[in-house]
């Protein structure tokens, strides 16, 4: 079996070679940057006024004038005034340009105003002060936003700032969830005494829409023509499918065979981890399949661990920081494999962030999972793991 260093390492290998499509501004947040934004202009496109205050010219100040008649007032959004007294000053409001004639600006709070006259209140004045001079944050052309950015609040604003109504992305991948077994039925239904109702892709699903990707739900009962005609559909409709259950090695269990005789080659199938460990990971040339654990834990787990990761590389995104937290107290584990350890996290107030062990009865131990926001990855060269040892975590 392969190491989860090794398995992931797979995986990533194996990104998805997505296309680029072209989106309006309005729908690109959360999709990935596939074309570069520069700045059409100067930022600021002007000398922009700071503060809200008069405008005055130093010299007047520097030779000892302290009242200064008001010639008019500069508003933003309006063409460019003139100073053309340069012992009077303007009235400038915050975001304007910055009049012909003035160069230094002081604010309302330093000036006093009476009968269309400004007198100044304070001595520390310095010439240039409370203005943003053009081209001091980028020039034109400069480039704004990288190919790979993630499309948050602030990049869609600098985006419309240059006047970008679309922006070419990453186009999303169309994604099949896919639930096997004859013991589940759908979240509406009330399940036989030997049934439970069908969560695992229900839990994947809003997993991916983190990533922005909207799947599609699947059912296919324990029927190996049915599940080879269907996998079959959903290969030719989507570039992956993600399976949960019938991957294992019951009699059932028909999904690696069925994938292997539809094109599907294993890349891998059982890793050295628990849970977890019957994970399977094939591809075709532009095809990808995760079969995952039927049972919660290990879909959970596998889903953190490699799905999500996979989807980040072929979208383009980075891989995500590693984090890692400290073992609120020490535990044991057997045998050599990786484990990982259902964790709730704490910060503390010296900084530490702290990974408390949680109980619980194994990987169908679904409830357990409300208490849990992170698994912890133990290595498998350790058996025991102490208090204040610190390691990996796997945020949910």
């Amino acid at each position: 079996m392969l190491s989860v260093s090794d398995a992931f390492a797979i995986t990533q290998q194996h990104s998805l070679s997505l296309p680029v499509e072209t989106v309006p501004l309005t729908e690109a947040t959360g999709r990935v940057l596939r074309a570069a934004v520069h700045a059409d202009r100067d930022f600021p496109p002007f000398d922009r006024v700071a503060m809200d205050g008069i405008g005055i010219q130093f010299a007047a100040y520097a030779s000892g004038q302290r009242t200064f008649a008001v010639q008019g007032r500069q508003f933003a959004g309006q063409p460019q005034q003139t100073l053309t007294d340069t012992t009077a000053c303007l009235e400038i409001m915050t975001g304007a340009m910055l009049p012909a004639g003035v160069d230094t600006v002081i604010r309302y709070e330093d000036v006093t105003l009476t009968d269309d006259q400004a007198t100044i209140t304070i001595d520390a004045i310095e010439q240039g002060q409370h203005i943003h001079p053009r081209a001091t944050d980028r020039r034109a052309g400069d480039e704004l936003l990288a190919v790979g950015t993630l499309l948050g609040p602030s990049a869609i604003a600098v985006a419309a700032s240059v006047g970008r109504a679309t922006l070419s992305v990453t186009a999303l991948p169309r994604v099949a969830l896919i639930s096997t077994g004859d013991e589940l039925v759908d979240v509406d239904e009330t399940p036989l005494p030997y049934q439970i109702r069908r969560s695992n892709t229900y839990m994947l699903r809003a997993s991916l829409q983190a990533l922005g990707i909207t799947a599609t739900l699947h059912h296919i009962v324990d029927d190996e023509t049915v599940l080879k005609n269907q996998l079959d559909r959903l290969l030719a409709e989507n570039d992956v499918l993600i399976l949960s259950g019938g991957v294992s090695a019951g009699k059932a269990d028909f999904v690696p065979d069925v994938l292997t005789r539809l094109g599907v080659q294993k890349r891998f199938h059982k890793i050295e981890q628990r849970p977890g460990k019957p994970i399977w990971f094939g591809t075709t040339a532009d095809k990808t399949v995760f079969g995952l654990p039927g049972n919660p834990v290990s879909t959970v787990l596998c889903c953190y661990r490699y799905v999500l990761p996979y989807l980040r590389s072929s979208l383009g995104l980075p891989a995500s920081p590693a984090r890692y937290a400290q073992l609120a107290k020490s535990i044991a584990f057997k045998p050599s494999i990786t484990y990982f350890l259902p964790v709730r996290l704490t910060s503390e107030p010296d900084g530490r962030t702290v990974a408390h062990p949680l109980p619980g009865s194994g990987s169908a131990d679904f409830a357990n999972l409300l208490d849990a926001d992170a698994f912890m990855e133990l290595p498998a060269d350790q058996l025991e793991f102490g208090a204040g040892e610190a390691f990996p975590v796997w945020t949910k």
